[in-house]
C-alpha cells in the first residue's frame, strides 16, 4: 500500500520545515506548494517531499494540489500585514475558507490547522482576531479537523529569540518594549511532534490543543536570558507604554518590520496557557533553557571562536 500523501501549506516556513521533516521521517509522502522554490530548498533533500511551485491563494490551483491527498496541514500565518505582504485577512481568514472549500470539493476529510493561543474575534489585535475567524471557519466546516493554538514558537532558525540576539549584538543599550508582556514559549520540535501525532490519532479529530512550553517568562526575562547566553552584557531598560508604541511605530516603517503596533496590541493578551493546561499526546515540552543554548551559545565570542576552530580542524583533516 502506498504511503499517504499530505499537502503541507506553509511547509517552507520556520514551523513547516520541522513538520515536514517529522512526517518524512516516518515515510509519509509530502506535497509542499511554494511561490519560491529557493525558499523551499531544504525540503528538496527530504526523500518523500515533492516541492511544487504554485499559488495556494488561487482556488483552482489549491484544489489541484490537494485533490489526491489524504490530509491537508495549513501552517500559513503572517505576523505583519501590508506593504507588499499578504494581509491578515487574506493569509488567515481567506485562505482558511479556501482550504475548507477545496477539501469539500475534492473529498479530502482530514485537516490540521495552525491557529494561535487566545485567538478570538474580540481580541485587541487584527492578528489574533483574524486567527480567531480562521479557527471558527475550520471548526464549523464539518471536516475531520484538529486545531493547534501555540504560544510563541522558538527554535534554531526562529525570528523571536534570534531577533533579540541580533539586536543585543548591535546595540550597547537595550530598551525592551512591552517588557512585562508574558509568554510561554514552545519549542518548534515539540510543535512538529504534536502535528505528527495528531495525524496518527483519530481521537484528535474535533479537538483544539493549546501548545505551551513548561515555563512562563516576561519579554524582559527572555531578553536578559538571550544576553546572558550569548555573552553580551548590556544596559537594559523597560519601555513604558508611550515609548513602546513609539518604538513599534518606528520599527513598523523600517525595512524588515521587526515590530508593529498590531504586535503590541497582541501582547496586551498574555500568551500563556490556562492553568492546568497539559501538552497533548504525552509529549514533554522542552524549556527555553534546555533547547536554546544549543544555538544561542554559538553567537557568543567563545562560541564563535569554537566554531571557527572546529571548521579549521575539519579543513586540515
Amino acid at each position: 500500500m502506498a504511503a499517504p500523501i499530505i499537502c503541507v501549506l506553509g511547509g517552507s516556513g520556520f514551523v513547516g520545515r520541522h513538520v515536514c521533516a517529522a512526517l518524512a521521517a516516518r515515510g509519509l509522502r509530502l506535497r509542499v506548494p511554494t511561490r519560491n522554490r529557493e525558499r523551499a530548498k531544504y525540503l528538496t533533500m527530504l526523500p518523500t517531499a515533492e516541492v511544487v511551485v504554485d499559488d495556494i491563494h488561487d482556488a483552482s490551483a489549491l484544489r489541484g494540489l490537494i485533490r489526491d491527498c489524504d490530509a491537508v496541514i495549513n501552517l500559513v500565518g503572517v505576523l505583519h500585514s501590508g506593504r507588499g505582504k499578504a494581509s491578515f485577512v487574506q493569509a488567515h481568514v481567506g485562505l482558511a475558507a479556501q482550504v475548507v472549500a477545496a477539501c469539500r470539493d475534492t473529498g479530502v476529510r482530514r485537516l490540521l490547522h495552525m491557529s494561535a493561543l487566545h485567538a478570538a474575534a474580540d481580541r485587541p489585535s487584527e492578528y489574533l482576531r483574524s486567527k480567531g475567524e480562521a479557527e471558527a471557519i475550520v471548526r464549523d466546516a464539518g471536516l475531520d479537523a484538529t486545531i493547534f493554538r501555540p504560544s510563541v514558537i522558538f527554535g534554531r532558525d526562529d525570528s523571536f529569540l534570534n531577533l533579540f540576539a541580533r539586536l543585543i549584538k548591535l546595540f550597547p543599550v537595550m530598551i525592551v518594549p512591552a517588557a512585562q508582556a508574558r509568554f510561554q514559549p514552545v519549542y518548534v520540535g515539540d510543535v512538529a511532534h504534536a502535528f505528527d501525532e495528531a495525524l496518527k490519532r483519530r481521537d484528535s479529530i474535533g479537538h483544539s490543543y493549546d501548545l505551551c512550553g513548561p515555563q512562563v517568562y516576561t519579554l524582559r526575562e527572555l531578553t536578559d536570558f538571550v544576553a546572558h547566553t550569548t555573552g553580551h552584557r548590556r544596559l537594559t531598560f523597560n519601555a513604558d507604554d508611550r515609548l513602546t508604541h513609539l518604538m513599534a511605530f518606528v520599527m513598523e516603517c523600517l525595512p524588515g518590520k521587526m515590530m508593529s503596533i498590531d504586535n503590541v496590541r497582541s501582547m496586551q493578551i498574555d500568551s500563556v496557557c490556562e492553568r492546568g493546561c497539559v501538552f497533548p499526546f504525552g509529549i514533554t515540552p522542552l524549556s527555553v533553557e534546555a533547547a536554546a543554548p544549543v544555538w544561542l551559545a554559538q553567537r557568543s565570542p567563545r562560541g564563535r571562536y569554537a566554531t571557527l576552530r572546529d571548521r579549521a580542524r575539519s579543513q586540515r583533516a
